[in-house]
């Protein structure tokens, strides 16, 4: 399975709009968005997934979550709401630990 992360946005074959950047982690626009506000979460060095963390292991996450925090308060703040998550299994289309930070619009319509 391909991964686009390291493939492609890591790399800069493919350019992004950076949100934010540590020395460990990238947040950028979704190159593809499916929200009106859609930012990926990526560490750069290659982690499976959050149930296989890889040579990195723990201390990792820690750095991710620091910057998907940032991220969601920020999307929070300036929209009201934000959604955070990440795929497992058939459902990660790139095996790359990833998290989307998204406002998905519209939430007077989501609430139950």
């Amino acid at each position: 399975m391909s991964d686009f992360y390291c493939d492609e946005a890591l790399s800069g074959r493919t350019p992004v709009t950076v949100v934010a950047e540590t020395d460990t982690v990238l947040a950028f626009e979704h190159t593809r968005p499916s929200y009106p506000v859609h930012v990926v979460v990526v560490p750069k060095e290659r982690v499976p997934s959050l149930v296989d963390l890889g040579e990195p292991g723990e201390k990792v996450i820690g750095e991710v979550m620091a910057v998907v925090r940032e991220v969601a308060a920020r999307v929070c703040e300036e929209h009201g709401a934000a959604t955070v998550v990440t795929n497992l299994g058939q459902y990660q289309e790139s095996r790359h630990l990833h998290f989307h930070v998204v406002y998905r619009g519209g939430q007077e319509e989501h609430r139950a």
